[in-house]
Order: C-alpha cells, then sequence, then structure tokens
C-alpha cells in the first residue's frame, strides 16, 4: 500500500499542470522501487477554501501525505519519499520559483491492526506477472 494525498490550493491550477504533477508522482513512486504497482494510489484534491501564511491572494500550498502499510524501514521511506519529493518539485518549479509557494511530504505508516482492504486489482496485477 502506497497512497499519496496532495491537498492544494485553489490557485495553483493556474500556476502548474496538475495532470502533469499528478504523473511525476505516480512515476516516482514507481521508481522508488518499494511499492507494490497495485498498491499505489496517487490523488488530488483542491481546498475550495484555503488562506496561506499571511493571506495573500497569490500564495499557494500543495501538502502531500504518503499513506504506506508497514514493514519497509525507515531509511527506504526516507529515501522513496526523497524520489517523490524531488520529482513534484520538480514538476512545480514555476511555483517554487516565487515566494508564494509552500510545498510539504509526510509519510504515515498505518498499522496493519488497525487497516482493512478488500482489492482485487492486487489479484489482476499478481496474475498478470505470471503469465
Amino acid at each position: 500500500m502506497a497512497h499519496l494525498s496532495m491537498e492544494y490550493s485553489g490557485g495553483l491550477e493556474q500556476r502548474a499542470d496538475m495532470a502533469k504533477l499528478a504523473g511525476a508522482a505516480h512515476q516516482a513512486m514507481l521508481d522508488a522501487g518499494i511499492f507494490p504497482v497495485a498498491g499505489i494510489r496517487v490523488r488530488l484534491h483542491k481546498a475550495d477554501i484555503a488562506i496561506v501564511a499571511d493571506g495573500l491572494p497569490e500564495n499557494d500550498f500543495l501538502a502531500m501525505t504518503l499513506s504506506v502499510g508497514a514493514g519497509r524501514s525507515t531509511q527506504a521511506l526516507k529515501q522513496a519519499g526523497d524520489v517523490i519529493f524531488d520529482a513534484v518539485r520538480g514538476a512545480l518549479a514555476g511555483p517554487l520559483a516565487t515566494e508564494h509557494f509552500a510545498l510539504s511530504l509526510e509519510i504515515r505508516v498505518i498499522d496493519p491492526a488497525l487497516s482493512w482492504k478488500d482489492t482485487p486489482i492486487h489479484a489482476r496485477l499478481s496474475a498478470q506477472k505470471k503469465d
């Protein structure tokens, strides 16, 4: 399991290609090499109302939360986080070149005893690998 949720301020849509951003994040998760393809999810959510920092209308943010299943070392997650953060930084080079943007990433490890799943996608992708 590796689910990347990205929440962003509405103004960012005028400053960045959100589909390209999602694609860059997805590819980085694949490139990290520690997440099963079937478990990767990338979701973007626009905050309809957001007041950022000093409240200037040109201020924007993108806050990423990567939720992962337990079992990976801190070092492996740190390396994966670096890959993902660098890819997103590349996709957001324009906004990051201004004084009106904030970017963050947090990784959360989910306790397996407190996580329920029913995902036939895993079975489909596992069957494809056997062929």
